[in-house]
C-alpha cells in the first residue's frame, strides 16, 4: 500500500485539511456545469436546461477489495469508474464526483497519494470533475465512497423498466473475464502466504486479471449509441453478473425473456481460463459479475444499426411476463435464467 517503502509521510503531520488539499491540489475544474468545487463547505453544480443524474456505491476493504493483491493506484480508478457505469446505464454523461474516504493509521500520505492517483487519472480519462468529498479515520481498513453526479436529456433518459415485448436484447463487450480475474488473484494470494518466496506470474492472464483490476465504464458505446440515433428502450450496467442483472431489467419491465447461450460473448482468454479451472465458461459469463459492460434493449427497428459492431452482440429478445425467464442452451435446451450473481449480504 506505499508508494515508497523508503518514504512514509504520518497522516497526523498534514491533518485533515492539508491532507485534502495536498490529494486535490492538481484537481481543476473541466465542466461548465462544474460553478464551485473543493475548497467551499460544498460544491455549486448548474445543469441549466438538463436533467440531474445521481449515483453513489460504497467499496469497503474486506468486502469490496483486498489490499493483498488491489494495488492502491487501481483502486483509485475502479473506484471511480464502477459509478461512472451507473451513471451511463441511464443514458447520461458524468460530470461530477465527490469521494469521502475513512482508513486507519496502517495508512500513510504516501499510500492515500497512490488511491488519488488512481482517482486523477479516472477523472482524466473520462473529464469528470472531483468536486468534494470527505476523509475519516477509521479503526480497521479502508471505506471508500463515491458519488457521481451526470447530466441527460430529459427526452434520453433510459430506465430498467422499460423494456417492451419483441425488444432485442443487447449487451457490449465480453463476459466473465472480471470473475476469473477474480479466481486468479486469489489463488496467487493463496500461494504467497503458503510460500512468499513464490512471485505471482500472471503473463499469460493480463486480460482477464486486468478486467478484474481496472475494468472500464462503457463510455464509447454511449457515445455510439448517439452517434447512430439509438435510444435503447431499457438499460442497466452488469456489475452483479448478466442473468442478475437481466432478470432486474425485465421484473422492472414486467416482461420475459428469451437469452441463447450461444450469442453469449467472452473472450478466447476468459473461455480457456475457465476450462483451466474447471468451471462452466457461460456460468462465469452469467453470474461472474463485475464486467461492468452495458446489458440494454432496442426496438427491432434498429437492428441493422448495431448488427454489425463488434463490440455490441444481441443476445436474446423480450417476451411477454407469462413466457418467463429462459436459457436456450446449444443444445436446444431451455432452462430457467437463475440469478446466481454475488451476493454481499450471503452468510
Amino acid at each position: 500500500m506505499e508508494a515508497n517503502s523508503e518514504s512514509r509521510t504520518e497522516i497526523s503531520e498534514l491533518g485533515e485539511f492539508g491532507l485534502i488539499k495536498y490529494l486535490t491540489k492538481n484537481f481543476k475544474l473541466k465542466n461548465e456545469s462544474s460553478k464551485i468545487g473543493i475548497g467551499d463547505d460544498a460544491a455549486v453544480i448548474d445543469f441549466k436546461n438538463m436533467k440531474s443524474v445521481i449515483t453513489t456505491d460504497l467499496l469497503i476493504e474486506g468486502i469490496h477489495f483486498d489490499l493483498a493483491y488491489v494495488p492502491l493506484k487501481h483502486l483509485g480508478y475502479k473506484s471511480v469508474v464502477v459509478n461512472l457505469s451507473d451513471v451511463y446505464a441511464m443514458n447520461a454523461t458524468p460530470k461530477q464526483i465527490l469521494i469521502s474516504i475513512a482508513f486507519s493509521n496502517r495508512f500513510s500520505v504516501e499510500a492515500i497519494h497512490d488511491l488519488y492517483e488512481g482517482i486523477y487519472h479516472a477523472c482524466e480519462q473520462y473529464g469528470v470533475d472531483l468536486i468534494g468529498g470527505d476523509t475519516s479515520n477509521s479503526t480497521k481498513g479502508m471505506l471508500i465512497s463515491v458519488t457521481a453526479i451526470g447530466e441527460v436529456d430529459e427526452k434520453k433518459i433510459v430506465l430498467r423498466s422499460t423494456a417492451a415485448e419483441n425488444d432485442l436484447i443487447c449487451v457490449s463487450g465480453d463476459l466473465g473475464g472480471a470473475y476469473l480475474g477474480l479466481q486468479i488473484l486469489e489463488r496467487e494470494k493463496r500461494i504467497f502466504l503458503e510460500n512468499p518466496s513464490i512471485q505471482p506470474n500472471l503473463e499469460q492472464q493480463q486480460y482477464i486479471v486486468g478486467r478484474q483490476l481496472k475494468p472500464e465504464a462503457r463510455k464509447d458505446i454511449i457515445e455510439l449509441l448517439e452517434k447512430i440515433n439509438v435510444v435503447p428502450t431499457s438499460m442497466i450496467d452488469i456489475s452483479d453478473g448478466l442473468s442478475s442483472e437481466l432478470l432486474h431489467l425485465c421484473e422492472d419491465s414486467k416482461t420475459g425473456c428469451t437469452v441463447y447461450e450461444e450469442k453469449i460473448p467472452m473472450a478466447e482468454e476468459t473461455y480457456n481460463q475457465a476450462l483451466k479451472f474447471n468451471i462452466d465458461p457461460v456460468t462465469c459469463a452469467l453470474s461472474g459479475g463485475e464486467d461492468y459492460e452495458l446489458l440494454f434493449t432496442i426496438k427491432q427497428s434498429d437492428y441493422e444499426k448495431v448488427k454489425d459492431h463488434p463490440d455490441i452482440s444481441v443476445i436474446g429478445h423480450i417476451t411477454h411476463e407469462s413466457m418467463g425467464k429462459k436459457l436456450v442452451t446449444k443444445g436446444n435446451q431451455i432452462h430457467d435464467l437463475i440469478a446466481q450473481g454475488w451476493n454481499q449480504f450471503k452468510k
